[in-house]
């Protein structure tokens, strides 16, 4: 008699464990750009970063960066399913490799239709779980200038990783990378590489 309740009950919790656990489940299948799209900019390094506002963090600089290496991730929120499901993974090599050298740095470009305030930034930082510097590209002018002029591209919440010398080793070229995709394992293999120097 109460079989069917809580078998579907049973289910439902199931489902909902799944979805949580696999982004794809919300995301779809098309949850991030091709690689290899800005492949042109392996090598090349970037200019400096023209920012507005740094939370968590003093003012940063490329060149006072050097021999580290920098993984640089625009985001934005709350709207951005792709940035909510790429943090567990940014939050996840912080926490790992950050003693080895790796730097990260949250670059937000706003996109809501809400004005932009630093308080805003700062809930979504809460939200999302970032303890790692966080710069406010207002106008999206470093993105545009890295990523955006010149050439077409699909995604904005673009990552380049940069090796000890600021060169740029690797792209993720936008959308959503979380650990067990391709994606962030490629990522992850790239930081790997980029802290041994091979």
């Amino acid at each position: 008699m109460f079989a069917r309740p809580v078998i579907a009950l049973l289910l439902s919790v199931a489902v909902a464990s799944v979805s949580a656990a696999d982004p794809r489940a919300i995301l779809g299948q098309n949850y991030a750009a091709p690689a290899g799209v800005g492949s042109e900019l392996i090598g090349t390094r970037p200019p400096e970063w023209q920012v507005s506002d740094w939370l968590q963090s003093p003012p940063l600089i490329l060149a006072g960066l050097r021999g580290k290496v920098v993984l640089v991730r625009w985001w934005t929120g709350p709207q951005c399913p792709f940035c909510t499901a790429s943090a567990e993974g940014l939050n996840a090599l912080w926490a790992k490799d950050r003693d080895r050298g790796l730097v990260i740095v949250g670059m937000y470009h706003h996109k809501a239709d809400s004005p932009l305030t630093r308080e805003h930034v700062e809930h979504q930082i809460e939200r999302l779980g970032f303890e790692f510097p966080v710069a406010v590209d207002s106008g999206w002018k470093t993105l545009r200038r890295w990523w955006l002029d010149g050439q077409p591209r699909g995604w904005t919440s673009v990552t380049f990783l940069l090796d000890r010398e600021g060169r740029i080793c690797h792209i993720h070229p936008g959308g959503a990378y979380f650990p067990g995709e391709p994606g962030y394992a490629a990522l992850e293999a790239a930081v790997e590489k980029a802290l041994v120097g091979n």
